[in-house]
C-alpha cells in the first residue's frame, strides 16, 4: 500500500462524538472519523448522499482507508461555557412555550472541552496512489473542481493553521487499538471510526491508548480500517 503522511495543526480543536449532559467532553486526538472526512475533502470527494431525506447521510461508494492517528506534542484541555437551545423531553417549561413564539424555547448552560495549540499526525494507507495524488492536489489548490466548504479541526467553528505533506512523520505518540489482555495503559479512551447517522448504536469505535514514547512509523496496532474494513 502506498502511505501518506500529514502533519495537522490548529490553535484550537475539540473532537465531540455523540453525547448529552451539560459537559460536553472531547475526544484528545482527532478519531480516524474525522480524519477520514477530512482526506476525502482534501480529495475534493464528496461524502454527503444527495438523497432527500431528513437526514443527510453519507454515501456508500466512498473508499476504504487505512488511518493512523496521533500527537506530537498533547494539546492543552480547556473548557468554555455556551447557551445550548433545545427543545426539552416532556412537558418541562412548557409555560416558557408561548413567550418564544415558535422558537426552540429551553436554554441550558453547557461546558465544551477545547484541545488548545493542536498539533498531530495522520497517516493515510491506500491501493489507490491517484487517490493519495489527489489529497496533495488538493492542498496545493490543483483540483479541476471545487472543494465543498474549508477544512476544519472537528468542530467548524475551529479552522486548521495548516496542513503538511511530510515525506516522514517526527517522533509521534500515535493510538493503538487495546487488545483483550492488554493491562490498562494511561489515556485509553474510545476513537470513533465509522459513522451511521441514522442508527447511532451502529456507529462504530474502538478502544485505544497513546504509545508511551514517540515513534515515527505507526504500529500495526495504530492503523484502522475506516469506516470499516472493505469486504
Amino acid at each position: 500500500m502506498s502511505r501518506l503522511w500529514l502533519r495537522v495543526r490548529a490553535p484550537f480543536a475539540a473532537f465531540r462524538g455523540f453525547q448529552a449532559g451539560v459537559y460536553r467532553a472531547s475526544a484528545p486526538v482527532m478519531p480516524p472519523s474525522a480524519a477520514y472526512g477530512l482526506v476525502l475533502n482534501l480529495a475534493g470527494i464528496e461524502m454527503r448522499d444527495p438523497t432527500p431525506g431528513v437526514t443527510t447521510l453519507i454515501r456508500a461508494d466512498l473508499p476504504a482507508l487505512r488511518i493512523a492517528v496521533g500527537m506530537i506534542s498533547a494539546p492543552e484541555r480547556s473548557t468554555l461555557y455556551q447557551q445550548l437551545h433545545s427543545y426539552p423531553v416532556g412537558a418541562s417549561g412548557k409555560e416558557l412555550k408561548e413567550k418564544t413564539y415558535g422558537a426552540k424555547f429551553w436554554i441550558t448552560p453547557v461546558r465544551r472541552e477545547l484541545l488548545v495549540n493542536y498539533d498531530g499526525m495522520i497517516g493515510v494507507e491506500s491501493d489507490d496512489e491517484s487517490l493519495l495524488q489527489r489529497i496533495r492536489k488538493g492542498l496545493r489548490g490543483e483540483l479541476p473542481e471545487a472543494r465543498y466548504g474549508l477544512p476544519f479541526a472537528g468542530d467548524n467553528n475551529l479552522l486548521i493553521d495548516r496542513i503538511d505533506v511530510e515525506p516522514e512523520p517526527p517522533l509521534t505518540r500515535w493510538y493503538a487499538r487495546m487488545q483483550p489482555d492488554d493491562p490498562p495503559r494511561k489515556g485509553s479512551c474510545r476513537l470513533t471510526v465509522g459513522i451511521n447517522r441514522t442508527d447511532n448504536s451502529r456507529t462504530s469505535s474502538l478502544l485505544c491508548a497513546p504509545l508511551a514514547e514517540g515513534r515515527s512509523i505507526p504500529p500495526e496496532a495504530a492503523w484502522t480500517w475506516t469506516p470499516s474494513e472493505p469486504s
